[in-house]
Order: structure tokens, then C-alpha cells, then sequence
């Protein structure tokens, strides 16, 4: 059964408009490579619907020799060759690769790029890096060099020149003597396809190349007309090359499928609007492999900075949290829901996986505070599962985190009252730069020298910092403790930077965002600030000075003591409020 319901699919532009589980990933990407474009993709398709259509018998293949997670184990299924040395895969397995939020990371993304040339992108030297490793890297053939043929191939056929070279690379694998581009498995010398179209599955390996090559003498039966926009018979390595190139942008990129996950999955088919049928490989892992390729042609020609767009699905009725990889056993880990926060000095990578063969998908510093959600107990290295409180899902290294103290061990909570520290009023601070350009820092806000207090911790967030900065021809950008630009509706905290800019984006003048008892930058007073502080204060860790000067509480211009932590204590158990 097909589904011809492709008209409900739409496609919408930024960050905002995917679902909140995509943003985090999403918006890490972007701070890092802020040239790149995300669209949303909502295909209108119900979750589980699609995956059932995605595990029927041969559609959603992976190799004999994987683990049973990844196989069907269903009996008369369970290792059935449906090509050779191919089984069909796991239920688990095709919901972990479908899950596009599983690739939201710096390397696997590249199965949502769109596949369209560039040729602002698309350059011979990128070509030869996704060749690299292959014996089609810089070998000539017909007096050019491959990576001249592909280029030549993607200009003509509007198909990415990346996309080309990864998918002979992914179809012929490393080798010039593959069968289906010798040009000499019998009944069908001089022919080649490249890409393997028509290669249709059968047990015997030598019959699916042959099927292939059927195609290259023929089109399987296709009318004069096709044949000649194919440039079939392929009987040079240039038309095998260039009219496969023309295929694959007339029979996929050019109909919705212009990304290596929709030609595996086919959920935007704007061609014949019937659904899951028109792939073009059964790999369910193959857009995964793909996208590696392509990015290393794009780090090793320093092109990651480049103007790029990712076309990404949504689904209705997703789960919650993404499917996780069948390899990854659920007996490796415990059930749980413990705050841990980071014991080290530096940063701490969080990886798509267990491991560091996994990717990264961002790093957190000292003392930042996760929820675990999976204890490791792994034989050797111990991996927990975390969940950053940006919503980010992940595998942390477990022997860099500690459990967060679940009381404070200086005093005990009491009946007392809470009782507020009264602030003074304090002037406006205002700072002409010429004649027509200056600032004012509203009384709202304390500023000592390039030091700025917030007089309110209701009023933490980016756009409420900014009504109290009135600008009169300057800009003014609010960077992280990472250098991120943040956005009106992120919390500041102690580190954050506030720079005030003229109106060609030079620095004027530079403050530093101080909250007292905030010791992590993390915008809140927690028992976390209090183990922090505490850490210094014994010289077990020291502070670096913008966080040490956030522990002094008492404002008193030394080093914090025993009396900072009281006060941070009496905070936290709502008896005292900090002054700002």
C-alpha cells in the first residue's frame, strides 16, 4: 500500500519553527556556523505509520553481520538474505535512523543537506577530499580526472558535485575494479554505471550488477526520448558519469527528494505523491554513512563556514526523546533522574554515543549541572546518559561528574521570615562618546568601573538588560561565557559580556555582568554556587576572578569567606535575599 498524501507536507524557514526537541541541536549548529539555513520540513505523516511502512519485508536493509539489534528477529525474517549479505533491518533500527533528531550534529547533518549545485560551493579540490582514500582520487581517465568528470556532471545535471562523488564513492565502494564500472563482466563490456541505477535486488550479487548494467545498455525498456535525456547507453565513463548525474536530479533532487534522507526515505515525494516506494537504496543506515563523506570534502577544504541549507523532517506524534541506536544496549544502564554537574576544570565533550568514536555535540565547563537520566554500568569506561537543561540529549563520561548535594550542610531552614535587603537608589550612568553618540545605563542597573550588578533577579533576561541600556547611534551586542550572541529571551548571568559598539561594530566600551552568589554564570543562586564557592574558599578549586568577585557577597573587596557562604546559604533557604 502507498500513501498519496505528499500535499500536506510544508516547509518553513528558522530555528523557531521546529519543534522544541530540534532547537537546542539546532541552535548549537548555528552559533557555531551561523551561515547556515534550517527548514523545517513537516511531512503532515504520523510517526509510527511511516515506520511501519519503512519495515516491511526489503524495503530497510543492513548487513548480515551486525548485531541482532539491528536485525529483524522475527522467525522466517531473522538473517533471510534479501540481497546478498543484506537482512532486513529492526524496527529499532529504522526508528533510530529516521529519527532526524539522532543527526543534528556537525557531522551526520549532512543527510538533510539540500542537493542542489552551487557553484559558489561546489569546487574540484572539494571533490578529490571526498575521493580521498579511493582510488578515484586524482586518477585520471579519458585525459580528465574524475574529480573534472564529476564536476562537469554536476554543472549539467544541477545535482550537487559533493552529493555525486559520495554517491559513486558510497555505490563502487573504494575500487576502480568494481564490476558495475570495469566495463568487463561478460555480455556487457564497455558499459558502466556508476551510481548503480537499476541495480535491482536478487540473492546473487553478480545478477544485481548485471541488472545494472542492463540498464546502462538499455534503460530496462525506457523510451528513445529517456534514453537520450540519460544519455543511455552509458559506453564512456563521461555519459556513465554525466547521465547518471541527469538521473538522480530527474528522478529525486528535481521531485522533493533533494536530500540524502528523503531518497532513503521517501516522505516528500512531489512527483507521483505516492509515498515510500521511490528510493534509492535499501541501507537504512546509508544517509548516515553519506553525510560523513561529505562533510570531510567540506573540512578539508576549509568550506564548513560556507552559505549552506539543511532540509529537515518533522513528524506528527513523535516520541518524546530521540531513538536511541539498537548497538546501545538499555542493560547498560540504570534508571535514573540524579542532578550531577561537572568536576573538572576545562570542558566536558557530550557525544551522540558512548564512546569517543561518537561526535560531539557540545561541551559544558565546570560545574554545570545535567540531569542523569541513564547510570552507566558498562564493563570498563562508565558512560551515563545526560539531558542538559537546554533539552539536549547526550552521553557524558561519567568519572568527570558528581552527584549535586541534595541539602546544604551549613544551617537548617527555620521559620524565620524573609526579609529583604533594601537597595539604595542609584543614579543613572551616562557616557558621551562625541557629539552625537553616547549611552545611558539606567539607575536599574549598578556600574562600578567594567562592572555591571542587577539591582533585580526577576529581571534576568537579555531584553530586559537591554531596556535599561538606551543607545543613541551605538549598538550593543550580549555574548555568553562562550561568545555566543544571546538572544532577547536568554538569561544573562555572572561572565556574561555586554559590549557597546559604534556604527561600524567597534568596541566603545565593555562591561562584565556580576550577579552576587551566582558563582557558575548560570543566572541563579543555587546549592551548586554554594559547593562552588565552598571548593574555593577550602583551595580545593579556585575561581577564576569574575566568579570570585560574584562571591563576595559582602562587597567588601576581599577574597570571599565563610560569611559569603552564610549569606548565599540564608539566599537559597528564602530567609535573607541577597542585595545586587
Amino acid at each position: 500500500m502507498f500513501y498519496n498524501i505528499s500535499n500536506a507536507s510544508t516547509k518553513t524557514e528558522g530555528i523557531s519553527n521546529f519543534p522544541q526537541s530540534y532547537r537546542p541541536y539546532l541552535q548549537e549548529l548555528k552559533n557555531r556556523y551561523p551561515n547556515w539555513t534550517f527548514v523545517a520540513l513537516y511531512t503532515g505523516l504520523d510517526w509510527n505509520m511511516v515506520i511501519n511502512s519503512e519495515i516491511k519485508y526489503g524495503v530497510s536493509l543492513v548487513p548480515k553481520n551486525y548485531s541482532d539489534g539491528w536485525k529483524n528477529t522475527t522467525s522466517g525474517i531473522y538473517n533471510v538474505e534479501v540481497d546478498s549479505g543484506w537482512v532486513n533491518a529492526s524496527r529499532r533500527a529504522v526508528e533510530y535512523a529516521m529519527d532526524p533528531r539522532n543527526f543534528l550534529n556537525e557531522v551526520r547533518i549532512f543527510q538533510f543537506e539540500n542537493l542542489s549545485y552551487d557553484a559558489t560551493v561546489n569546487t574540484k579540490d572539494g571533490i578529490e577530499n571526498v575521493l580521498y582514500g579511493t582510488e578515484f582520487y586524482n586518477r585520471t581517465i579519458t585525459g580528465k580526472k574524475y574529480s573534472d568528470l564529476i564536476l562537469d556532471a554536476a554543472k549539467i545535471s544541477k545535482v550537487s558535485a559533493y552529493h555525486l562523488a559520495s554517491r559513486i564513492r558510497q555505490e563502487v565502494g573504494p575500487f576502480l575494479s568494481h564490476p558495475s564500472i570495469s566495463g568487463s563482466v561478460a555480455g556487457y563490456e564497455g558499459l558502466y554505471n556508476y551510481y548503480n541505477i537499476g541495480a535491482t535486488s536478487h540473492l546473487d550479487y553478480m545478477q544485481v550488477i548485471k541488472n545494472g548494467l542492463q540498464y546502462a545498455k538499455d534503460g530496462k525498456g525506457a523510451s528513445q526520448a529517456t534514453k537520450d535525456k540519460y544519455q543511455i547507453p552509458w559506453n564512456s565513463h563521461v555519459k556513465a558519469i554525466t547521465g547518471g548525474g541527469i538521473f538522480i536530479g530527474s528522478s529525486y533532487i528535481n521531485v522533493g527528494q533533494n536530500t540524502i534522507y528523503l531518497q532513503k526515505f521517501d516522505v516528500n515525494d512531489e512527483k507521483s505523491g505516492e509515498l515510500f516506494w521511490h528510493q534509492y537504496m535499501t541501507n537504512v543506515l546509508a544517509p548516515y554513512t553519506e553525510s560523513k563523506l561529505i562533510y570531510n570534502g567540506y573540512l578539508n577544504n576549509n568550506m564548513l563556514q560556507l552559505s549552506m541549507t539543511f532540509i529537515i523532517p518533522v513528524y506528527n506524534n513523535m516520541p518524546a526523546l530521540q531513538i536511541q541506536r539498537p548497538d546501545i544496549p538499555d542493560s547498560d544502564y540504570i534508571l535514573d533522574n540524579t542532578k550531577v554537574y561537572a568536576d573538572v576544570t576545562g570542558n566536558v565533550n557530550v557525544r551522540t554515543g558512548p564512546s569517543t568514536s561518537y561526535e560531539i555535540l557540545t561541551q559544558v565547563t565546570k560545574n554545570d549541572v545535567l540531569t542523569r537520566i541513564g547510570k552507566g554500568k558498562q564493563a570498563g569506561e562508565l558512560w551515563d546518559k545526560v539531558i542538559l537543561q537546554n533539552g539536549m540529549f547526550g552521553y557524558v563520561f561519567a568519572s568527570y561528574f558528581k552527584e549535586v548535594p541534595q541539602q546544604p550542610e551549613i544551617i537548617e531552614k527555620s521559620e524565620e521570615p524573609i526579609i529583604s535587603e533594601e537597595p539604595e537608589e542609584i543614579p543613572d550612568t551616562v557616557v558621551e562618546i562625541s557629539e552625537n553618540q553616547s549611552y545611558i545605563i539606567t539607575g536599574n542597573l549598578r556600574v562600578e568601573e567594567e562592572i555591571i550588578s542587577n539591582l533585580n533577579l526577576n529581571k534576568l533576561l537579555v531584553k530586559d538588560i537591554k531596556e535599561n541600556i538606551v543607545l543613541n547611534n551605538l549598538n550593543m551586542v550580549i555574548l555568553n561565557l562562550k561568545d555566543y550572541e544571546l538572544r532577547d529571551e536568554d538569561f544573562v548571568g555572572t561572565g556574561t559580556r555586554i559590549m557597546i559598539l559604534d556604527i561600524d561594530n567597534n568596541i566603545i566600551s565593555e562591561y562584565t555582568f556580576i550577579i552576587y552568589g551566582d558563582v557558575d554564570g548560570d543566572g541563579q543562586i543555587t546549592s551548586i554556587d554554594l559547593l562552588k564557592l565552598q571548593r574555593h574558599i577550602l583551595e580545593i578549586e579556585a575561581l577564576d576572578l569574575v566568579f570570585e568577585l560574584a562571591g563576595d557577597t559582602s562587597k567588601n573587596k576581599i577574597n570571599p569567606t565563610s560569611v559569603d557562604l552564610l549569606r548565599i546559604q540564608r539566599h537559597i533557604l528564602e530567609l535573607q535575599l541577597l542585595n545586587q
